[in-house]
């Protein structure tokens, strides 16, 4: 099985901070995840607030431990709350579901990890978190 090498997981990092600043969001913190759930690079921007860290990683995790973006895991919350809540519990309260939780997928398709981006609105997290993914040459599903 392909996966997300600690290089190409800096690649992302420091693509989604690029855009982040190119678009005047906030300060940005950035997860990467394999396949597995497991970090494989995290950074926050100068400014980010401290708790970044897990807001980032819940995103991440919920994405790929369910294999739905963070956008569609925010639709079935509003539409299935006991669902998403159910799922939480199974996750240790790991997840959150809503945009800027980012699967990473490689040529074939398949999920070989996520990205967790926050900082900014949830929906300007994704667009940054895309760019990052796309700038190291892999497909993006958010």
């Amino acid at each position: 099985m392909a996966e997300i090498s600690l290089s190409r997981a800096r690649t992302i990092i420091r693509g989604t901070f690029k855009k982040g600043r190119e678009m005047g969001f906030a300060p940005l913190s950035v997860v990467v995840l394999d396949a597995g759930g497991n970090i494989k690079a995290f950074e926050r921007e100068d400014g980010a607030a401290p708790g970044r860290f897990q807001v980032a990683h819940g995103k991440a995790h919920g994405a790929v431990m369910f294999g739905l973006p963070g956008s569609v895991l925010r639709e079935r919350a509003e539409q299935q709350g006991y669902f998403i809540n159910s799922l939480n519990g199974a996750y240790d309260g790991k997840m959150v579901p809503v945009p800027g939780g980012i699967l990473v997928l490689d040529k074939q398709g398949r999920t070989i990890g996520a990205v967790g981006v926050t900082g900014d609105t949830s929906d300007n997290d994704a667009i940054a978190g895309v760019a990052g993914v796309e700038g190291a040459g892999l497909t993006a599903s958010a």
